[in-house]
């Protein structure tokens, strides 16, 4: 699998190619660019930001690394509205609130004890990342969906990667997790919460690597319908789309190619299938009507 090396609370990498080697056998294929970045934060234990379009690989990236690294996957799903309760810990006022009633007889400092214990405690993403000596990969994804105020939570966390809970003390991590954030810059995030990361942007690959991870995923494609693919798709990302098409989409439309049965990617059957790869109703007319497979 590659060599790694234990160095104090952190998972290793032995090189940048054992990063990249490792994450192929999971299926990833990394450039070297991801690659080096992922040996980097793993090398320095910093928090690893990466932005790019919606299904370039952001999330997968994480849970490759989860993987090679053997290592529970936690996974923080941001959206707006989403607070300390819900990323960090919450009591369980249901299970305090019946041992309330059964301990009515005890005095007030004696059920408070009590009712403040791990027992009662709810631990979310947050919390459950630095809790444990087993490894982890904290994924929060799509932070750019959370409030602002959330930032400085994950500020919090991520600097000193401890979390006080008023009611039990301070607790601190026994194993610092690899913690991957994910970005479709949908707002801007602030420059304390980037100056805790490294940056990673995962753009659209090239043809010869998309070419590669269509082989992967789809292995049952013809090569030249694989390559025919992968060209068509960079043609409909050069036009002025609401969505351009991501990698997933690439690899749906090779699967739906092959459930054809097809042998050739022609007008017919790029008509017919836009909906796979495309979004929008604007989108697929306006592939339709400028799309030349023969320029292509």
């Amino acid at each position: 699998m590659g060599s790694t090396e234990e160095v104090g609370d952190r998972t290793r990498f032995g090189s940048v190619d054992d990063v990249e080697a490792r994450l192929a056998g999971a299926g990833y294929l990394a450039s070297p660019d991801v690659a080096t970045t992922v040996f980097l934060a793993d090398r320095l234990g910093k928090p690893l930001l990466i932005e790019g379009p919606a299904g370039v690989g952001k999330t997968e990236l994480a849970k490759a690394v989860a993987e090679v690294a053997q290592a529970r996957l936690v996974r923080l799903q941001c959206y707006e509205g989403v607070d300390e309760a819900r990323a960090l810990y919450e009591w369980n006022h249901a299970k305090q609130l019946l041992r309330i009633t059964a301990g009515r007889d005890e005095s007030w400092d004696e059920t408070r004890t009590d009712i403040f214990s791990e027992e009662f405690l709810l631990a979310r993403p947050l919390l459950t990342a630095i809790r444990g000596a087993d490894p982890k990969v904290l994924l929060i994804d799509e932070v750019d969906k959370a409030d602002v105020e959330v930032e400085g939570l994950l500020l919090e966390v991520l600097s000193d990667f401890q979390v006080t809970v008023p009611e039990l003390g301070t607790v601190r991590a026994e194993r610092k997790p690899f913690v991957v954030l994910t970005s479709n810059a949908a707002r801007e995030l602030s420059e304390a919460l980037r100056r805790r990361c490294l940056f990673l942007h995962i753009g659209f690959p090239d043809e010869e690597l998309e070419q590669r991870i269509v082989r992967l995923k789809v292995p049952g494609l013809d090569a030249a319908l694989t390559a025919s693919v992968v060209r068509v798709v960079g043609a409909l990302r050069a036009m002025d789309l609401r969505k351009a098409p991501s990698v997933a989409e690439t690899v749906d439309w090779a699967r739906t190619l092959l459930a054809l049965g097809t042998d050739t990617l022609d007008e017919t059957v790029v008509r017919q299938t836009l909906g796979v790869v495309l979004k929008h109703q604007e989108d697929v007319a306006k592939a339709a009507a400028k799309l030349d497979l023969d320029a292509v």
